[in-house]
């Protein structure tokens, strides 16, 4: 939320230094929201497309390359998709280590 926050902070920065010199901003909101939508989904294309041309499914694809994560960003109220394992389970199944010898 403090993201959210210090993104809506510097906007009304901007844009109150916009009004006090007396300069529009460039692109109408809607117009430049459709543009950075763009720029997201088009960093995408080329991660995808990489998946799809090793003969993973659309749908695999757009997992691996965690799409939506990066267009969307950590969405409030969701974990973590990284969730650490209790302390006392081994991370990796290992034979127990024995002396030499016996």
């Amino acid at each position: 939320m403090k993201l959210y926050l210090a993104s809506l902070g510097a906007g009304l920065l901007v844009g109150i230094v916009y009004s006090l010199i007396n300069v529009r901003s460039p692109a109408p909101p809607v117009v430049a929201l459709v543009g950075l939508l763009g720029i997201l989904i088009g960093e995408q294309i080329v991660p995808v497309a990489r998946h799809l041309i090793a003969g993973d499914s659309l749908r695999t694809a757009i997992g691996l390359a965690d799409c939506s994560d990066h267009v969307l960003g950590q969405l409030p109220g969701r974990q973590s998709a990284a969730v650490e394992p209790p302390q006392d389970t081994p991370l990796r199944d290992t034979p127990p280590q024995t002396p030499p010898g016996t």
